[in-house]
């Protein structure tokens, strides 16, 4: 059945909505517990039956509620069944192993292959994506650009865009103006002119441990050494490792994934964003922080940058929507703080310019305010699917089972009990089609073996759960 909503009464149910969720989260409303019936949410809230049904709808989808026939509507959701947050890291110190390779390159090689489950990379599915709506942004911007796009941008990149993004980032009260930006292709080319820009070859460069095998792999290609630093999976980065690694004197920069970490998932608080900004600028430590995922919370408001609270311009801030709404127009940028000619002058050897086209699609988008209502859906899918996952994983893996809790971002850190090795698991799982991302990538230490990540940007449908079911047989028969 579906339901026609009012648009002034779309907020209201999703209000309706948001206030039962927060009190089944919270423990307040527990599994089994019977909802109010939609007569008596029509008359407290004053709203239709149609808004009444809709914020039920939408608790339903997230698999928060459930409808008993001839009985009403019931709490599903429970704490208590949900898997227990995963471990804080301890790495040693200085890696001494190196990436793996090879296995970074056999989890790519499987996304191309037919009938793959991809719950390898963090990217969202094609059907999550507004494809039509860009692709008319492209017949637009080869109208209006000059020489319908095949002319070189500026070196700093497309000025509509840059307006954009300094716009958008009012969302994290950061101060950023337009011209303090400059476009790259995608977040990672931003971290590595960053990269290139404060850092020589030899030099120790601090991360948070795990983290995307991307920034590793980006650190080996330019001879860096790279110190990992124990990393809590709810709140981030150790301050008292960074400020002890700061001190030292033996680290030339540190890179951060401040909003929803890849893999774990985290989240620094804003004060211990304050925080980082402030020993950045103690210690004169760039701090290259990669805030790709920070558009895609499950809460009420964006959380906040580093950047927000840089006084001294030592935070060279990178995003993209890479993630979020086009991954192959490889959109990006950097706001590089005082480095800004340094990152200018590495973007002029490596590149001179970026795609003018896609810049312009991605700049209509922010401008209309389509990114926004976008990223409203994703929003929903994504964190109706980490619901889903977390009950497959508490119902189908074996016991003992940990994973992260995030609160926004496209990824799971699932850390299976100690005997199982995630590398054997991840032929087995190959074998029957279903390809995710081992522990062992996200790191150069000898560590993370029973752990992997999972994808939770797909589109959630029986296949799906049959998968995550079977890879817990395959887990519980390691």
């Amino acid at each position: 059945m579906k339901t026609t909503v009012d648009k002034k009464e779309t907020f209201i149910y999703l209000k309706i909505a948001g206030i039962i969720e927060k009190q089944i989260q919270d423990g307040t409303l527990q599994h089994g517990d019977k909802l109010p019936s939609l007569r008596t949410l029509c008359r407290d809230y004053g709203i239709s039956q149609n808004s009444a049904l809709s914020a039920y709808y939408h608790l339903e989808s997230k698999m928060l509620i459930e409808t008993r026939p001839q009985s009403g509507y019931y709490v599903k959701y429970s704490r208590l069944r949900m898997p227990a947050v995963a471990s804080a890291s301890k790495p040693s110190g200085i890696a001494s192993f190196g990436l793996n390779e090879q296995l970074v390159s056999k989890v790519y090689d499987s996304l191309g292959e037919s009938g793959h489950l991809p719950l390898s990379l963090g990217t969202p599915a094609n059907e999550l994506l507004p494809i039509a709506k860009l692709n008319k942004g492209l017949l637009q911007a080869t109208r209006e650009l000059s020489g319908s796009g095949v002319a070189y941008d500026t070196a700093q990149g497309n000025e509509r865009l840059r307006r954009q993004i300094a716009r958008w980032a009012m969302n994290m009260d950061a101060r950023i103006s337009y011209d303090d930006l400059i476009t790259t292709s995608g977040c990672l080319n931003a971290l590595s002119y960053c990269m290139m820009a404060v850092t020589e070859k030899g030099d120790t460069v601090a991360m948070e441990s795990p983290v995307s095998f991307g920034m590793l792999q980006l650190a080996q290609a330019l001879q860096l050494k790279v110190l990992e630093l124990p990393t809590n999976p709810e709140t981030g980065v150790d301050l008292n490792a960074l400020e002890d690694a700061m001190k030292s004197g033996k680290i030339k920069a540190c890179l951060l994934i401040s909003n929803f970490s890849n893999p774990l998932g985290s989240c620094m608080p804003d004060k211990h964003k304050r925080t980082v900004a402030l020993l950045s600028e103690k210690y004169q430590v760039p701090i290259i922080e990669n805030d790709l995922n920070g558009d895609v919370y499950f809460g009420s408001h964006r959380p906040k940058s580093c950047k927000t609270y840089d006084e001294s311009g030592m935070v060279l801030w990178c995003g993209s929507v890479s993630k979020t709404l086009a991954p192959g127009y490889r959109v990006g940028w950097t706001a590089p703080g005082k480095f800004k000619e340094k990152v200018l002058r590495m973007k002029l050897y490596h590149a001179i310019s970026c795609t003018t086209i896609t810049q312009e699609v991605i700049a209509g988008f922010l401008e209309t305010g389509r990114y926004e209502s976008h990223l409203r859906k994703l929003r929903h899918s994504l964190h109706a699917n980490l619901l889903k996952y977390s009950t497959a994983i508490s119902a189908y893996f074996p016991e003992g089972t940990l994973t992260s809790h995030p609160t926004g971002g496209f990824v799971l850190w699932v850390e299976l009990p100690g005997d199982i090795n995630t590398l054997e698991l991840h032929e087995k799982a190959l074998a029957r089609k279903i390809s995710f991302a081992p522990g062992r990538i996200f790191t150069m230490q000898n560590q993370y073996d029973n752990c992997l990540r999972l994808n939770y940007g797909l589109v959630w449908d029986q296949k799906l759960e049959n998968d995550l079911k079977l890879l817990g047989i395959l887990a519980r028969s390691s």
